[in-house]
C-alpha cells in the first residue's frame, strides 16, 4: 500500500478508517475488535479511549501489534471478593 492520507473514526459505522494514496481503504470494526479482545470494562475502556482519541494509534496496534498484550500491560482488572 502507499502512503496513508487520511485516518478517522466513523462514528456511523464504528470503524476506523484508513485511506490511502494509491485508493485503497482498511476499515476496522471496533466492536468486532472489542467483542474479541477485551475481556473486561477496563480494557474495553482503553480501547474506546484509544478508538476517539487516537485512531492512528488504535489501527497500528490492532494490525501490527499484539492488542492482547497491550490490553493486559495498561490495564489491571481486581474481581470483587
Amino acid at each position: 500500500m502507499e502512503r496513508l492520507i487520511s485516518y478517522e473514526f466513523n462514528m456511523d459505522t464504528a470503524c476506523v478508517e484508513l485511506k490511502f494514496a494509491d485508493g485503497n481503504m482498511i476499515s476496522i470494526d471496533t466492536i468486532a475488535v472489542e467483542n474479541e479482545i477485551a475481556d473486561n470494562m477496563y480494557q474495553r475502556s482503553e480501547l474506546d479511549y484509544l478508538i476517539y482519541n487516537a485512531p492512528l494509534e488504535y489501527a497500528d496496534l490492532i494490525l501490527s501489534g499484539n492488542p492482547e498484550a497491550y490490553l493486559k500491560a495498561v490495564t489491571e482488572y481486581k474481581p470483587l471478593d
